[in-house]
This record gives C-alpha cells, sequence and structure tokens, in this order.
C-alpha cells in the first residue's frame, strides 16, 4: 500500500473517531494516548483506563452514564488484552463498545506504529513521505517525458 493511501484512510478514521466522539467517550490507556488524540483533533471526553479503578469497576462507571464507548487501546499484546477486557465489561454493564476505529487505525499502521501516543509523530511521518513520493513520482514523469522528447527528435 502506498504511503499517500496508508495517509488517506488513517485521515478518514481518526475523521470517523472525531465525529463518534461526539455522543460518546474515547477509552485510552493513559495520559500520553489521551495527548496524542487531542494534538489530532479529538475534543470530546476521553477517559484513561490507568486512573486507579479497577477494570470492572471503570467499566461500571462509563455504564452508568454512557450507552456507548470507543475503546482506542494501543493495538500490541496488552492492549489488545486490554481491549477484550473492557469490551466484556462495557457489555456487561450496558453499554455498547465500538471498536471500529482502532480497528482501521491498527490495520493501516500496524507494522510502523503500535501505540496511540505514536499517531501524531506517524502522522507526520506519513506526510513527509507521502510529499517525497509524489515529488519522486513527478520527477520519473518529467525524466521519462524528456527522454521520450529526446528520442522523437532524433537525439539519444
Amino acid at each position: 500500500m502506498r504511503y499517500e493511501e496508508i495517509l488517506d484512510g488513517l485521515l478518514k478514521a481518526i475523521d470517523d473517531l472525531i465525529e463518534a466522539n461526539r455522543s460518546a467517550p474515547v477509552i485510552v490507556e493513559g495520559e500520553k494516548d489521551a495527548t496524542a488524540l487531542r494534538k489530532m483533533g479529538i475534543e470530546g471526553e476521553i477517559l484513561m483506563v490507568n486512573s486507579g479503578l479497577p477494570i470492572f469497576n471503570f467499566c461500571e462507571r462509563v455504564a452508568s452514564s454512557h450507552k456507548t464507548a470507543i475503546i482506542m487501546t494501543d493495538w500490541d499484546s496488552r492492549g489488545g488484552t486490554l481491549c477484550r477486557r473492557l469490551q466484556e465489561n462495557l457489555e456487561a454493564n450496558g453499554t455498547k463498545p465500538n471498536l471500529d476505529c482502532r480497528k482501521r487505525i491498527a490495520v493501516l499502521s500496524r507494522k510502523d506504529v503500535k501505540d496511540v501516543e505514536g499517531l501524531p509523530n506517524y502522522l507526520r511521518t506519513l506526510e513527509r513521505w507521502t510529499k517525497e513520493q509524489r515529488n519522486d513520482g513527478a520527477r520519473a514523469r518529467t525524466d521519462e517525458s524528456l527522454r521520450r522528447a529526446g528520442k522523437t527528435r532524433g537525439t539519444p
């Protein structure tokens, strides 16, 4: 997959996360994850699991005021385990977990970044790589056009 396609997919997933966050809180592991989401434009409620409460009690508290909650834990093995525990406990308390954006972001960034806090830097890197890829493509097309133009005029 080209950098531009990855970047476009991530930006779409983040836009969808911003939209979903208008009516549901985003659950993250800790403060650095919350900070990263704020840098990416998430303005709604963000809840941190690492607040000192056991997971079941945390999910009980979330369920007491929300019908849906967006889970955005890291996509490493520890984050995956935490995601499953949150999902089970939220459902047990009557709250629907939303995993869509987490899944999409994980698939698109899996080989390069494995955590929420790394996303803002990864997006900047992808923007730079996309720009370089476009410039390289334009340069290659120009070189090819010049080579063809030279051949049509009889020059080597």
